[in-house]
């Protein structure tokens, strides 16, 4: 509705520079607001203040020139008023409202557009360290970077989701020593268990499964060979809990990977060959302040060893390489200060760092009992992604990390997840498709409607405030979806859907559904099946279920 009434404005101020009214045919972009009081018209526009410089015109004169020439056309507008300085207010006829239900039912995909035009993106996220399971932190990440994906592929882009596997470097040595010693204690050796070390029971469980005797070789090689044990063990445990969260993955790239290529060495040696890295302090340090970063970074340390940032280097490279046209990460709010050194690492490679995108995630307070619960992977307190699963199942869980933008943090309520009322989201939101279908299958069986002929209704039925509130609600859809899409923000669908569900709480409490005029229970039939259809689109968006009983 917005581009119609965008395309109408364009029109009628190209009629008033023709016709001498507007001196200059210099148009900005017209920007269409929906105002949140309803007496202010169904759109609004702030046009005439943007023109007001160009046109050296008052902005209200400009508004009376527009305002006069829209009221004299037969278009989709029923009145028009002018406020304030200038804004123009538009109240729309009930007709075009009404052809939304038409295109509601007739699109199986509705909202779905071709605006990404096959762009290439990749998505990295969760890429969390192979060293213990994954915890409720994970889970939102997860979540963020799963539903973007989707979103963007609803929107026309050619998305992959990718997990970057860490399985090199200081922790993955880590959690082979943790394994090692485990495996020394429960052969009855006396072990003072280093801090550093991962704490957790799942690291004597891993001790326990591990046949090899790891104690007849040096202690090198003990250490390495439980280091590839575990943490291949422990990737598995993170596919399978992300598979039952909804999660899957096109690919899976090993950072090790990097090594064996040699694609690290030939990341490092075209730097050097471009005058990008120099030596102090017998370390290869990255001139990063040059492309913008605080200070320089150290690639190879002077011990001879590369650092996290050199094999990310390698990476970003790689992804460039394999055709992406973009590449968004997901990445805990923590690594902010990452962005500046990967943006140089991109742009000293890629020459793309304006096609790079960071997706930050903020903390998760996971509360039980109005208590938080306290997490650390090393220490072993913590719970884990599989744990909220199981506890509140996918959807909850899935639907609660996206309740709020990733920005802000998060507070997961556990008792809040498991309530089967509407102070529980995604009950609130999934109880309104659970409730349309039961009053279609109750009109099939009480009203003798055999066959919901969804064309076989009449428009001038819906009259009542609250069905055009859900009708103009739909309508906002695909608008809603792209914007999320251009944003890389899938809250956005969570808002969308709980606002939907409540405008559709509200015209049931106030209106029956199932009367006796025949033509008026079509209409609403109609009406609901639409909101029915919105309701599942936009759960699908999120890979959340539209149950038909609740």
């Amino acid at each position: 509705m917005k581009s119609k009434l965008v395309d109408l404005i364009k029109n009628v101020i190209d009629e008033a520079c023709d016709e001498g009214l507007l001196p200059s045919k210099e148009i900005p972009d017209i920007n269409i607001e929906t105002p949140k009081i309803d007496t202010q018209g169904d759109f609004s526009t702030n046009i005439a203040m943007v023109m007001a410089k160009t046109q050296r015109m008052a902005p209200r004169k400009i508004a009376d020139i527009i305002y006069e020439k829209i009221n004299n056309l037969d278009s989709i507008i029923e009145t028009t008023e002018i406020a304030g300085p200038g804004f123009i207010n538009f109240f729309l006829k009930k007709t075009p409202w009404i052809e939304t239900l038409k295109n509601v039912h007739e699109d199986e995909n509705f909202g779905r557009s071709d605006f990404g035009n096959g762009e290439k993106i990749q998505v990295e996220f969760v890429s969390a360290n192979p060293t213990g399971p994954l915890h409720v932190g994970h889970g939102r990440g997860a979540v963020v970077g799963d539903a973007v994906s989707s979103i963007l592929s609803f929107c026309g882009y050619d998305v992959q989701k990718e997990y970057y596997i860490n399985d090199s470097g200081r922790q993955i040595n880590t959690l082979g020593r943790s394994l090692y010693y485990r495996i020394l204690e429960q052969n009855g050796k006396e072990v003072d268990f280093p801090e550093d070390c991962y704490q957790g029971d799942y690291i004597k469980d891993l001790a326990k499964e591990l046949e090899t005797d790891v104690l007849s070789i040096e202690e090198n090689q003990a250490v390495d060979l439980c280091a590839k044990y575990a943490s291949k063990e422990i990737l598995k445990w993170i596919a399978s809990d992300l598979k039952d969260f909804g999660v899957t993955f096109d690919n899976w790239f090993s950072e090790q990977s990097l090594y064996d290529n040699g694609l690290v060495d030939e990341s490092i040696k075209d730097l050097k060959n471009k005058g990008i890295l120099y030596e102090k302090e017998d370390a290869l340090w990255f001139n990063t302040e040059k492309y913008g970063d605080e200070k320089d970074r150290v690639v190879v340390r002077s011990n001879g060893v590369t650092t996290y940032f050199a094999s990310d280097i390698a990476y970003h490279k790689e992804k460039f390489d394999r055709g992406f046209d973009r590449v968004i990460d997901v990445w805990g709010a923590d690594h902010h200060g990452y962005i500046a050194r990967m943006n140089a690492g991109i742009e000293a490679t890629s020459k793309k760092s304006d096609n790079f995108d960071v997706v930050l995630i903020q903390l998760v307070s996971l509360l039980r009992d109005g208590q938080q619960v306290q997490m650390g992977k090393r220490s072993g307190k913590f719970v884990t992604l599989k744990d909220v699963v199981d506890e509140v199942g996918k959807d909850a869980a899935r639907f609660m990390f996206l309740t709020r933008h990733y920005e802000s943090s998060l507070e997961f309520d556990l008792e809040v997840a498991k309530e089967k009322s509407s102070n529980n989201p995604v009950f609130y939101v999934q109880y309104v498709h659970a409730r349309i279908t039961s009053i279609i299958e109750k009109a099939s069986d009480e009203k003798d409607v055999k066959e919901i002929k969804w064309l076989d209704y009449i428009p001038q039925k819906l009259v009542e405030k609250e069905e055009i509130a859900l009708i103009k609600k739909m309508e906002s859809y695909p608008e809603m979806v792209l914007e999320s899409a251009k944003n890389l923000e899938p809250h956005r669908v969570t808002f969308y859907l709980r606002d939907l569900s409540k405008l559709f709480h509200n015209y049931y409490n106030k209106h029956k559904v199932l009367v006796d005029d025949e033509e008026l229970l079509r209409s609403r039939l109609y009406l609901i099946g639409a909101v029915k259809k919105v309701i599942k689109n936009g759960l699908d968006l999120l890979n959340i279920s539209s149950p038909e009983k609740m």
